[in-house]
């Protein structure tokens, strides 16, 4: 062990080299963190989706619904069988959206992929149990359980829950989502604004 410690150590002549290489590195990670407000999507504040501006349809129809008063995006986009799972699951979407984003490779029009439908149907599922075991539908007399071993999904029929129909920012009048506050810091904008 000691052996592969002192082969990884740099000559003599490169050690102040690669101390400020990676003092700039350890800098530059530090700043990309500030920047992506990377602390804020361990938590479950529902403004941290809107940190990218194409969420903000999905927050601003979120906001005027029903289950604004009971639910955050975690409830129902994040798995809840367990903590590890449920950052696991946090961390995967997190950085396929954080590597389309940053590519700016977005679509106009964001669809849920497969897992994440899973994850909210067995949410829907998870908070709705109570009322679904009571329920029964008009369709031939099945209860609601029988119906999903038909793959059906509760927004087949409950579509427009929580979000309504989303296609852009433009099909939501009147819509307002908390925008992300600037990344560059006030002494630089200082700067930048006296120069020009």
């Amino acid at each position: 062990m000691r052996k592969i410690f002192f082969l990884l150590l740099p000559p003599k002549q490169w050690k102040v080299a690669v101390i400020i290489m990676l003092g700039v590195f350890a800098g530059l990670v530090v700043y990309a963190t500030y920047l992506s407000n990377a602390g804020s999507y361990i938590s479950d504040n529902p403004k941290t989706c809107v940190n990218c501006h194409i969420m903000a349809p999905q927050y601003s129809t979120w906001s005027h619904s029903s289950h604004k008063s009971v639910t955050n995006c975690n409830d129902c986009h994040v798995p809840h069988n367990n903590i590890f799972n449920k950052y696991f699951f946090k961390a995967k979407d997190g950085l396929r959206h954080a590597t389309i984003f940053t590519l700016r490779n977005e679509p106009q029009v964001i669809f849920i992929k497969e897992a994440g439908k899973n994850v909210v149907q067995q949410n829907c599922l998870r908070c709705h149990e109570y009322t679904m075991d009571r329920v029964i539908t008009k369709d031939h007399g099945l209860t609601i359980n029988n119906l999903y071993t038909k793959n059906r999904l509760c927004w087949d029929c409950h579509r427009d829950v929580p979000h309504g129909t989303v296609n852009s920012l433009s099909s939501i009048t009147h819509s307002m989502a908390p925008l992300p506050q600037s990344p560059v810091p006030l002494w630089l904008n200082k700067i930048m604004n006296n120069k020009y």
